[in-house]
């Protein structure tokens, strides 16, 4: 590499790198976006340590402990609180007695791979679909918006149904449903992309990159992907904790995660027949999912503002002139 070609490439660097500090002060300075990002960094750890947070425990993920439930009562758990004791720190699952603190690690693991998983394979598609739309000719534009519409106007949780008559029992269903919420989601980031990619290339850079001999790939993968990112990533953050809830739905409604795989949704509907006797059962799961759901979507509000602080400025300009804004002095029409 050459003195000029170093020099080039630091110059080129430092803008990134700039503003990559510029967006990180920026969330740092939402404390609601600080503490979901600590949320959701502490569940993950949570997650990833599961084997070793069981073996702290001492116990099982498909462990049956029968003598802990009351078989009179049909397997109600034995002691206050669901079962909670030195040895089962969360309590117990009625009915089979299996340890819930552990199970309920497991299903953050199963939940936040499918949503990753699922968010990964919608932006690929969406992205590419989206760009090929964007730059394509009009009869390419017609025909992947009407596609993209389709896929948009699909039921998931139907078709998610449908599902269980065709793919074989022995299927791994966290990849199964990675691939069928990331194949049937993307409509969305298509649709962003293909926007966002109409109205960046008429702006000067791309005219200049077009003028300068460079193809229609080559100026999507130099000079729109860039600039694609931050809207990306903004609805990548809104997708995941939706990816979450779907992941919950299928599971709940007996076509997701089978046991004795454990998942939020699918602990959450064999939690409906137990609410009554043991509430702890149906609030432990919920109260995950929706902790992180919502950290989830916090954190991409703080992202979305981060990346684009005009919305921010826009709106405290109104409020400060709103509350500046001198009184009409009485009597004047």
């Amino acid at each position: 590499m050459t003195a000029a070609d170093l020099l080039t490439s630091e110059a080129a660097a430092t803008p990134a790198a700039s503003d990559a500090r510029q967006v990180w002060r920026r969330l740092r300075a939402r404390p609601s976006a600080v503490v979901s990002g600590i949320v959701l960094v502490l569940l993950v750890v949570l997650a990833i340590a599961a084997p070793l947070l069981a073996a702290l425990e001492g116990q099982d993920v498909n462990a049956y402990h029968d003598s802990l439930v009351d078989s009179a009562r049909g397997g109600v758990p034995v002691g206050s609180f669901g079962g909670v004791s030195g040895d089962h720190w969360l309590g117990i699952e009625p009915g089979t007695g299996r340890d819930l603190f552990v199970r309920l690690l497991y299903g953050a693991r199963v939940s936040l791979l499918v949503a990753l998983g699922a968010t990964v394979v919608q932006l690929a598609i969406g992205v590419a679909i989206g760009l090929a739309a964007g730059l394509g000719n009009r009869l390419l534009d017609s025909f992947l918006s009407r596609v993209t519409d389709v896929m948009v106007a699909l039921p998931m949780l139907v078709l998610g149904i449908s599902l269980t008559a065709i793919v074989p029992s022995d299927f791994p269903r966290p990849v199964l449903l990675i691939l069928f919420i990331g194949l049937l989601g993307w409509g969305g980031t298509s649709r962003i992309v293909r926007a966002q990619t109409l109205s960046l290339k008429q702006l000067d850079f791309v005219s200049a990159a077009r003028l300068g001999g460079s193809g229609r790939w080559r100026v999507a993968r130099r000079e729109l992907l860039p600039s694609l990112a931050a809207p990306v990533i903004t609805y990548a953050a809104l997708l995941l904790p939706s990816n979450i809830v779907t992941e919950a739905s299928l599971s709940f409604l007996g076509v997701g995660v089978k046991p004795p795989t454990p998942s939020w949704g699918q602990m959450l509907s064999s939690a409906q027949t137990w609410f009554r006797a043991d509430p702890t059962y149906v609030l432990l799961p919920a109260g995950l999912l929706f902790v992180t759901v919502l950290a989830f979507t916090v954190l991409g509000d703080g992202v979305r503002t981060a990346l684009d602080p005009r919305a921010a400025s826009r709106l405290r300009i109104g409020r400060r002139a709103s509350r500046t804004s001198p009184k009409s002095p009485k009597g004047n029409g």
